[in-house]
């Protein structure tokens, strides 16, 4: 069960997505597969943010290079403009990109340095000419790079004349020239000095506030995603195991990844004052292509009983909660006590 909106709200639904990569079979005959994000469940509504984050490994990227088309999933829907986009042919695809575009954490390997930077913002007119007419993309590119925090002469500038922070700011641009739903945004700031990241974030809310659109934003740091977002998804090993409002989920934490996740993280904030705040998850984080039985956090949490192994936990909205978590001994308690028998 996930959190849902009205469908007149919703701008991308995503429904036991399955994807990852291929590996050689054994003795190098055939190819296997092996899911780095399996059943993932997840609504973004219109001119809202979605957070995901997580440990490094956990399948983020791979959930966001699926949405985009990127990497083709095994299994499950993607649902945007109607459409599954999954399933879509290639020419309804490309339609539907204009609609639904990405940001990337290195704005120096995701955009063409050859290009000027009015070239790399005008480009995506080429594949849908109807956006803008010929006669108006001077004054279009001018308009987005002042959208952006940027001068008009930076339009004849190379990428390698530009800093970290405004050649994510021209990547910014270059998606907004389509005028789309929805950005998916991979990192986008993690690259960047302190400062500067603060800059594109405040930058990011701006933008949506006057346009509208809505982000799936990406990202392993804490803070970025409670300054950022209006909800978060808490991934690990490729599932999600906490989501809600970034109110409940950073306010009161349920299930024990997230708490460890805060109880690590350096953070100008308060936490709430739990055992949480001496979390130190032991152990390696598993393989995808061999995942623990049962829940797949089991293996390094504090709380795991026998039934954590033998039954894989639902996310679901448990009684007097207002977020979904996937554990077993989630409560409105919030308790972080080990259960009875340990």
């Amino acid at each position: 069960m996930t959190v849902t909106a009205p469908d007149t709200d919703v701008v991308l639904r995503v429904s036991g997505l399955e994807a990852g990569y291929e590996r050689p079979g054994r003795h190098g005959f055939g190819r296997s597969r092996v899911p780095v994000v399996a059943g993932i469940d997840l609504t973004v509504r219109a001119g809202r943010t979605l957070g995901i984050v997580g440990e490094s490994g956990c399948g983020k990227s791979t959930l966001a290079r699926a949405i985009v088309g990127l990497r083709p999933p095994f299994a499950g829907t993607i649902e945007f403009a109607g459409s599954d986009l999954a399933a879509a042919p290639p020419r309804r695809r490309r339609r539907l990109s204009r609609d639904l575009q990405m940001v990337f954490q290195d704005p120096y390997t995701s955009l063409n340095p050859r290009m000027t930077v009015a070239a790399v913002i005008a480009e995506g007119w080429s594949v849908h000419p109807g956006i803008v007419p010929r006669d108006r993309r001077d004054a279009e590119v001018a308009r987005l790079l002042d959208l952006v925090g940027l001068r008009p002469e930076h339009g004849s500038r190379h990428l390698h004349e530009l800093s970290g922070g405004q050649c994510q700011r021209v990547a910014i641009a270059r998606a907004l020239a389509l005028r789309p739903r929805l950005i998916v945004c991979d990192e986008a700031v993690s690259a960047l000095d302190v400062s500067v990241r603060a800059q594109i974030l405040n930058l990011l809310a701006d933008l949506q506030s006057k346009l509208g659109v809505a982000y799936l934003f990406i990202s392993h740091d804490l803070d970025v995603v409670r300054h950022i977002s209006h909800d978060v998804a808490v991934m690990y090993l490729g599932t999600v195991v906490e989501y809600g409002t970034a109110a409940d989920v950073f306010g009161d934490p349920q299930h024990p990844y997230t708490r460890a996740l805060l109880s690590a993280a350096p953070s100008v904030h308060d936490r709430p004052g739990s055992a949480a705040d001496d979390i130190v998850l032991t152990g390696e984080v598993p393989s995808p292509a061999a995942p623990p039985s049962g829940c797949r956090f089991r293996t390094r949490c504090y709380m795991a009983s026998d039934v954590c192994a033998a039954e894989v936990p639902a996310l679901t909205v448990r009684d007097g909660l207002p977020q979904s978590v996937a554990c077993h001994f989630a409560d409105s308690s919030g308790s972080t006590a080990p259960p009875p028998g340990r």
